[in-house]
């Protein structure tokens, strides 16, 4: 399975995943996922860790890291289904497009 490259939209014209013309599909509603930070690209705003506060705290440096796990795999976070649709906003409201959201491998 392919990963999804949600969150290419700007603040000012976000486009929902799944929109005509968007040329791509989001998550199944209902199944779990997984958001990847790429910090290099991330300059530390911090929106994605006030529409995410269960998932994602800011480091030292203002960027977004997994609430609770060890500092080697805080860029990438599990999101459960009833996370998804906030991660889905997040990925697509991010101003620096840092994060991205891949469905994970059903069982």
């Amino acid at each position: 399975m392919s990963a999804l490259d949600l969150g290419r939209g700007t603040p000012s014209s976000p486009r929902p995943v799944g929109a005509a013309g968007s040329g791509r599909s989001g998550p199944v509603r209902g199944a779990a996922a997984s958001m990847h930070v790429d910090w290099t690209l991330c300059d530390g705003r911090g929106l994605c860790t006030e529409l995410l506060p269960e998932l994602l705290e800011r480091d030292e440096w203002g960027h977004p890291v997994a609430v609770g796990q060890p500092p080697a795999s805080r860029s990438d976070v599990t999101v459960p289904p009833e996370l998804v649709d906030a991660a889905r906003d997040a990925v697509a409201l991010c101003p620096r497009a840092a994060l991205r959201l891949r469905p994970l491998p059903l069982p």
